[in-house]
């Protein structure tokens, strides 16, 4: 059997199909077909938001036991209820609108942050069926549209009309293209592991075993690359070291500082979206996506994201912020000249090995 049927075979039919065929939406032809998808979208983007939901919560705890303190405990059992608390309080609060915005800008950077990691998880194979979309680019898309989450903080810090969001905005821009192409970079080395693009043909590449029980991912096969992309997935998601673009003792909260209400939660919100999107591509190319034992292949996906979250936390709470200066230079002198050894060093094997 290929290692494509072996991913068919373990994932099922694509959720669209799936939802369309339980429903018998299959009969009305394309509006059928439209409205299957649209189902799918929203039940994908409903479980990211609610993980996104705990993990607002699951934060507070974890930093305060990182850091020797009580954290929320009076909001419902362990301080779960405090979800709908903020959500509750933040919500209910004035938007307010600085003078001088530039209105329009102002308004989308928001919606453009928040919205553009949801779109990456329409490729991402989550398990039990649930993957909405295969194309064969699927890894570059799924590039494409985290990155677009840059165009939004340059709006939100220009569009302030305030020097420290717009200097958090350049923070931003100055970070992401120092780290990105390092991100790029290493994800290309997989894509020579795998011989494709397609996020499903990654995952079934990494289902055989590599030594004794040891399955054949890529974080065993290039734990190199595997640090590398960690590093770099920090700097891309604003997570300690590279917390610059909001650093609250330089610039109060950068390209956020004008922000309240809604447009602050839609912010707050796509942070930790970003975060879990960044866990769903390390799982996906370097952990074997949901591939796992006993458990079902979404329970698995969901542990592994969960772990790189853990990981960005403990980043949070016990690595120091770099300088702006020291960012850039470890991202164009470190990263990059590390990324394309890497790539060259894995061209070189799988050239000489296949």
């Amino acid at each position: 059997m290929s290692s494509r049927a072996l991913v068919l075979q373990s994932s099922g039919t694509p959720f669209p199909d799936l939802i369309s065929g339980v429903f018998g939406l299959d009969q009305f032809g394309i509006p059928g077909e439209f409205l299957a998808a649209i189902i799918g979208a929203t039940f994908v983007g409903s479980l990211m938001l609610t993980q996104t939901a705990v993990v607002i919560w699951a934060k507070r705890k974890i930093t305060a036991a990182f850091t020797d303190r009580i954290a929320i405990n009076r909001v419902g059992p362990a301080g779960l209820f405090i979800i709908v608390a903020d959500a509750v309080r933040l919500l209910s609060k004035e938007l307010i609108v600085p003078e001088g915005v530039d209105r329009p800008a102002w308004d989308l950077a928001p919606l453009i942050i928040a919205s553009t990691a949801l779109l990456g998880f329409a490729v991402i194979p989550m398990g039990s069926g649930i993957h909405l979309a295969d194309p064969e680019v699927g890894l570059a898309y799924v590039f494409a549209t985290a990155s677009m989450a840059s165009v939004g903080l340059v709006m939100a810090g220009y569009a302030s009309n305030n020097k420290y969001s717009f200097l958090g905005g350049l923070r931003a821009v100055a970070q992401n293209l120092a780290y990105e192409i390092p991100l790029i970079l290493t994800g290309a080395s997989v894509v020579i592991f795998a011989g494709s693009l397609q996020m499903s043909e990654i995952v079934a590449a990494q289902q055989q075993s590599l030594i004794g029980p040891l399955p054949s991912w890529y974080a065993f096969v290039n734990p190199f690359a595997f640090v590398l992309f960690m590093i770099a997935n920090l700097a891309e998601v604003g997570r300690n070291p590279f917390d610059i673009p909001e650093a609250p003792t330089e610039i109060v909260a950068g390209y956020q500082t004008e922000y309240s209400s809604v447009y602050f939660v839609l912010i707050y919100l796509g942070e930790f979206i970003h975060i879990f999107l960044g866990g769903a591509i390390i799982a996906t190319i370097f952990l074997g996506g949901p591939a796992g034992p006993v458990l079902p292949g979404i329970v698995w996906f969901l542990i592994k994201i969960w772990g790189v979250f853990l990981f960005t936390q403990w980043a949070r709470s016990a690595v120091p912020r770099v300088r702006i200066d020291q960012l850039i230079e470890i991202g164009w002198k470190g990263m990059l000249v590390l990324s394309l050894a890497n790539l060259l060093l894995t061209a070189v094997i799988v050239g000489v090995t296949v």
